[in-house]
């Protein structure tokens, strides 16, 4: 089986990056060597592991699976795939629909096994049930905020409109992301280009005197 191997280090760690990168990597090869597989290539990134964009390595991992110049990728801990369930779980969508495996050290998951695509086959299960509860929270604290008769504003003269807004969303649950992505999916204009961001809302959100305190 060909292996490709990824190993990543968040901006935070970028000063100690080489130590963590070797550390994983010598997993990795060692797993591969283990297995019998033949490593094709060890790809790196140092960025986020909230999501999947700036990943330029990741990507080009994916490309070569998608174009079955690979088999199978392997990583030494999930969180260095990603941090976000429905991120991890599209990573296996694909690999399911374009027929390559993944391999994940920490947890034993390797989805070339019998055991591993069960797991890989919950795991996608249980994203694509946070996405529908999702959905379900953001069209009902939209459909509050229209009840109670709010048109929604432009944030660029932040009022009692968009805050209610803000509030409500949060209130059912959705992060900072999701929260933004809400607002950019119903149309609600930024006052600037673009659409909405994370740190957008969270700004809105802590000067409102309204909201619930965070900690």
């Amino acid at each position: 089986m060909r292996a490709i191997g990824y190993t990543r280090v968040s901006t935070e760690e970028q000063g100690d990056s080489r130590a963590g990168l070797e550390a994983q990597e010598a997993a990795i090869r060692a797993e591969v060597k283990h297995r019998g597989w033949e490593l094709k290539e060890m790809m790196s990134d140092v960025a986020s592991g909230g999501s999947l964009r700036k990943r330029d390595e990741l990507g080009r991992a994916l490309r070569m699976l998608a174009a079955k110049d690979a088999d199978i990728l392997v990583v030494a801990k999930l969180d260095r795939l990603s941090r976000s369930v429905l991120d991890f779980a599209g990573i296996m969508e694909n690999a399911n629909r374009e027929g390559w495996a993944v391999a994940v050290l920490d947890l034993g998951v390797d989805t070339s096994t019998t055991n591993g695509k069960l797991i890989m086959h919950v795991m996608i299960a249980l994203a694509q049930w946070e996405r529908e509860i999702i959905g379900d929270r953001t069209k009902n604290a939209l459909a509050a905020v229209r009840a109670r008769g709010t048109k929604l504003g432009r944030p660029s003269r932040v009022g009692e409109d968009t805050r209610k807004l803000v509030r409500s969303l949060r209130g059912a649950g959705l992060s900072w992301k999701k929260v933004a992505d809400a607002l950019t999916a119903q149309g609600i204009p930024t006052g600037q280009v673009g659409a909405w961001h994370a740190s957008t809302v969270r700004r809105i959100y802590q000067a409102d005197p309204l909201a619930k305190p965070e900690g």
